[in-house]
């Protein structure tokens, strides 16, 4: 009872309410980790940027860089931008880690920077992210933006017609273009780009260290078992201690779109998004599951 009334008041509320809300909680959040977390060491860069799309595991990961064990090996506060009045391509708090940007490559570029800072961004296979969205927004998406107007046309669709819809609101929402930005920019050293497969995946904590070293964050192999214990899916779906910031979680296995797609949405998806699959690295549509394993492994 009590579950079905946070998620009502959840997806009923106004946005402005919402994040009054979250700027508040952000705001005593940090108050806390200041007061009660001491610092062992401290990341040399100045700024991490969590950037993403959607339907990339994006709150998990905030979790992560929020969680008081993060702030302990790296000094640097969380921040949302969303709560905040921050608008782009303003600059963003120094001595953060800034989680999430929503953004192209082009468009992180022309954010104002430190000289020492460190980016991460998450792709994932645009086809799951396909079969993801379409759950989501039909079901459990807060009600924020369009969404409300997409679900309702997603309920009055047959499950084929939704997919086919979500298709192209991606790409109307220039996710797939996002997603080639990230994929084609010039490399550096202080952007990396991380898989969402990778990281949910059998090697997590190889790959989640990874990508904290790659910010100046070294965590210890019993706090990193800790903190990805802490914010685990099956506990973020089952209503773990975590589950108040993230309530809409649907096991969503690499390469579950080739349970849903048929031979008509993939032939719309191919032409929405061309060579975009191949691009990021994913196998192609006639990989067998063993060759996309031996492929990833």
């Amino acid at each position: 009872m009590m579950k079905r009334a946070v998620t009502f008041t959840k997806h009923h509320t106004p946005n402005s309410v919402r994040v009054v809300a979250r700027r508040v909680m952000s705001a005593s959040h940090n108050a806390r980790l200041q007061l009660a977390v001491p610092v062992e060491t401290r990341s040399e860069y100045e700024n991490i940027f969590h950037c993403t799309i959607r339907k990339t595991a994006s709150q998990w990961i905030k979790s992560l860089l929020s969680d008081p064990i993060v702030y302990r090996y790296s000094g640097l506060l969380p921040h949302d931008p969303r709560p905040h009045k921050w608008r782009y391509p303003q600059a963003l708090p120094r001595d953060r880690v800034v989680s999430s940007l929503f953004v192209s490559h082009k468009a992180f570029m022309t954010i104002p920077k430190p000289e020492r800072y460190r980016a991460i961004f998450i792709l994932r296979d645009p086809r799951d992210i396909v079969v993801s969205g379409y759950f989501s927004y039909r079901n459990t998406h807060t009600a924020m933006g369009d969404i409300m107007e997409v679900r309702s046309a997603l309920r009055e669709k047959t499950f084929k017609d939704g997919l086919l819809h979500v298709i192209q609101y991606l790409q109307d929402k220039g996710t797939f273009r996002a997603l080639r930005s990230w994929a084609t920019a010039p490399p550096t050293d202080a952007v990396r780009l991380f898989r969402y497969e990778d990281l949910t995946g059998e090697r997590q904590a190889e790959e989640v260290d990874q990508m904290m070293r790659h910010c100046g964050i070294s965590i210890p192999p019993s706090e990193l078992a800790a903190l990805l214990s802490r914010y685990s899916f099956s506990r973020m779906r089952g209503g773990g201690e975590a589950v108040a910031s993230v309530s809409h979680y649907r096991k969503g296995a690499a390469g579950d779109w080739r349970n849903h797609f048929d031979d008509d949405i993939y032939e719309v998806f191919a032409e929405t998004t061309g060579n975009l699959v191949e691009l990021l690295g994913y196998p192609a549509r006639d990989s067998s599951p063993s060759a996309e394993r031996a492929q990833d492994s």
